[in-house]
């Protein structure tokens, strides 16, 4: 199987561990430093090597950092993960701090009220982090100070560097060619006056030069460095071993990492820096060596977030591949929850079921199967430690993926065993009308996710009710599951644009109790004309995903007219496109969970 449960955290191990670093800490002379759950490469996901906050804390969420000072250590998480680290850290030794409520630069005056030098490794900082941050303690006498990482200094055991193989990804998937794309964003260097740009950000890599990797448990990337030239060359730096076999081209210099430092010395100016994902180690390099700045986003992530019609092929196909593996799941599950099942079981079958496509690669993410109070879990991961048996009456959130070679997937449904309460019930209907808002949405071109992310959110307000995570993440196409810069979300100022491929997955937990979330995964499209409408150049989403919703969980009364019908004319496409896809005793099944309400 891809997916393990052995028991990842070890919050026991904490206390020695950060009693350790405390010792480096006193002994460059620091009053503490900064762990972040970052790599050099600033992607979502990092190696075993990179994963010093989890080694440090215990705590193993996607998102998160401790500042651990010589008197007072916080682990800083946001909503989705505030049950789950107050289960994986040692409460006697580690602070749970609400993040981002409370800032960072905040606590730090608090727990240093007369000054003090913060570490932190150059490496894992962004430009945009570390001069938010200073500008944030401006007068508070802190001094934030560069330095060696120290908790690598203390990991006795620190894993080495991943070195998974790499391969070529072909030019009828990708949909153009590495040579096109660097022309293409050469042009867009030159028409901005910049001689180079510094990209890091893996999935940007591997997106513009036609390239997979196997560096990330879930993700196909390879970690490396590039630097993209004004006249489409590019130089790359990685562990060269990982290459064998892949034809980057003439145009594509393939160096070690250890050249990179030099390389950045000798560039020409004006250089383009992303300072929300380019270490400051790289800005501070080339600050010393005399280079001028330009700042500005990659010049990968907008095109890469655009997918062409080749990719969006791709991905309907992976879709309707892994839509006809979860119905198979699903009409085995329903048989299996009349019995005894556990967590664990739910995940194993459901990993067979993909993967007798023939055609999965990977799990996309680590599969959240989360019965009862596990639900509540936004990112529960089951292990040994903490499976348990579904019982009468629990909801089950089981959120899932695959990376196919032609698309990534990911969906999430909620089910019951048995019969849930009016409570449930309602909630489960309060979260799809959500997500039937945001599928039926029409909006005028320019709005970013910030615009939408509350209309999925509207039923649950009604009833005094709200979910601590965005509404949806943009992912890629045999790339990562979460990808920038496209989001749904508050915080997302991005407009959304043709192409753009984003998750849909209103929620609702209740701490101890249930939690609930449906998603489907939409690309942006220009909308359908209406008669009768403004001329006004208008979006919509298309729906990818296409599988049954559970009609037990839905409250018939509670939709309007709209949503029923929305509802209806989803599940008639789920049936006439995965019914001859699947098995006669899932196609049976499927008729049967497709029925019209």
């Amino acid at each position: 199987m891809f997916q393990s449960f052995e028991e990842t955290s070890n919050p026991a191990a904490g206390p020695a561990r950060l009693a350790a670093l405390r010792g480096a800490i006193r002994g460059a002379g620091l009053d503490g430093f900064l762990v972040p759950r970052a790599d050099a490469f600033q992607g979502e996901y990092v190696a075993p090597r990179d994963a010093r906050l989890s080694w440090l804390t215990g705590f193993t969420g996607s998102a998160g950092f401790c500042a651990a000072l010589l008197g007072r250590a916080g682990v800083f998480v946001d909503g989705r993960y505030r049950v789950q680290v107050r289960a994986q850290v040692d409460g006697t030794v580690y602070e749970p701090v609400d993040w981002p409520e409370v800032k960072l630069a905040d606590w730090l005056r608090d727990a240093l009220a007369d000054g003090g030098r913060v570490g932190f490794d150059p490496w894992l900082h962004t430009l945009a982090e570390i001069e938010t941050l200073r500008a944030a303690l401006d007068g508070s006498g802190i001094e934030m100070v560069a330095t060696d990482n120290l908790v690598d200094a203390v990991w006795e055991d620190q894993p080495g560097r991943p070195m998974g193989a790499v391969v070529d990804y072909p030019v009828e998937l990708a949909g153009e060619s590495a040579a096109d794309k660097r022309a293409r964003l050469a042009a867009d260097l030159r028409a901005a006056g910049q001689r180079a740009a510094v990209i890091t950000l893996p999935d940007s890599i591997c997106w513009l030069l036609n390239i997979r990797g196997a560096d990330i448990e879930r993700n196909p990337v390879v970690q490396a460095f590039a630097i993209l030239h004004d006249d489409a060359r590019v130089a790359l730096f990685s562990d060269v071993g990982k290459f064998s076999g892949v034809d980057l081209g003439a145009a594509v210099a393939l160096r070690p990492f250890e050249d990179f430092e030099a390389a950045l010395a000798a560039l020409e100016g004006p250089v383009r820096l992303d300072k929300s994902s380019v270490p400051l180690a790289v800005a501070d390099l080339l600050g010393r060596a005399g280079v001028d700045l330009a700042r500005a986003q990659d010049p990968c992530v907008l095109p890469k977030a655009r997918k062409n019609d080749v990719e969006i092929t791709g991905t309907r196909g992976a879709h309707l591949r892994d839509g006809a593996a979860m119905v198979e799941f699903l009409c085995w599950l329903d048989g299996a929850l009349t019995g005894e099942i556990d967590e664990i079981s739910i995940v194993r079958r459901l990993e067979e079921f993909r993967r007798d496509t023939n055609a999965l690669r990977d799990i996309s993410f680590e599969t959240i199967c989360g019965s009862g109070a596990h639900g509540a879990l936004p990112h529960y991961r089951v292990s040994e430690g903490s499976n348990r048996i579904v019982q009468p009456g629990e909801l089950i959130v089981i959120d899932s993926g695959g990376q196919y070679f032609d698309g990534t997937t990911d969906i999430t449904r909620t089910v019951v065993m048995g019969k849930a309460g009016p409570e449930e019930r309602a909630a489960f209907t309060r979260v799809l009308q959500g997500m039937i808002a945001i599928s039926r949405l029409r909006w005028p071109r320019g709005l970013a996710g910030r615009d939408l992310d509350a209309l999925a959110r509207y039923p649950l307000w009604l009833a005094g009710q709200d979910y601590d995570h965005g509404t949806g993440h943009g992912v890629g196409v045999y790339l990562c599951v979460h990808e920038g810069p496209q989001r749904l979300s508050r915080l997302s100022e991005v407009p959304l644009e043709e192409g753009m491929i984003l998750s849909n997955e209103p929620g609702y937990y209740r701490e101890g109790a249930f939690g609930i979330r449906t998603e489907n995964l939409v690309v942006v499209r220009a909308a359908e004309p209406l008669a009768g409408a403004d001329e006004r150049d208008m979006l919509g989403f298309e729906t990818l995903t296409w599988v049954p919703i559970e009609r037990r969980l839905i409250d018939p009364a509670m939709l309007s007219a709209g949503e029923r019908d929305w509802l209806n004319t989803y599940h008639q496409q789920v049936a006439a496109r995965i019914a001859p896809r699947v098995s006669p005793a899932a196609a049976a099944w499927l008729d049967r969970a497709c029925a019209p309400i």
